[in-house]
């Protein structure tokens, strides 16, 4: 008489099967949640660029021509804000140019350029 169920070979096989397919799946939920840190990161850095360009544009603020940089954090992430002001062909623009970096200044995060206006 022929016993029924698996041999052990069937059961290894089947449990390798299972032990790749978890492995797979952790791997992908760990880049899922460093994907969502950096795009919390990343999207923290264009609101610093962007409230700096609208801090000029509201206090219609004639920004020093050069470079300065300075700390714009945000949310208990640590950002560093480097702010370029560029003379333009029209006397009455000037060019800004906002790149933000991470703490340790190793990659930019975010960049926007904008213009402030000399009223005459």
């Amino acid at each position: 008489m022929r016993s029924r169920g698996f041999t052990l070979i069937e059961v290894l096989v089947a449990m390798t099967i299972a032990a790749v397919a978890l492995m797979a799946a952790i791997q992908a939920t760990a880049s899922l949640a460093v994907n969502s840190a950096d795009l919390r990161t990343r999207t923290l850095a264009q609101w610093s660029a962007e409230n700096r360009l609208a801090q000029i544009r509201i206090a219609h603020e004639w920004p020093n021509l050069g470079r300065r940089q300075y700390d714009c954090s945000q949310a208990n992430v640590v950002l560093a804000c480097r702010e370029d002001v560029i003379q333009t062909p029209n006397p009455l623009f000037r060019r800004v140019e906002v790149s933000v970096f991470a703490e340790d200044g190793s990659f930019r995060l975010a960049r926007l350029v904008g213009f402030s206006t000399r009223l005459p």
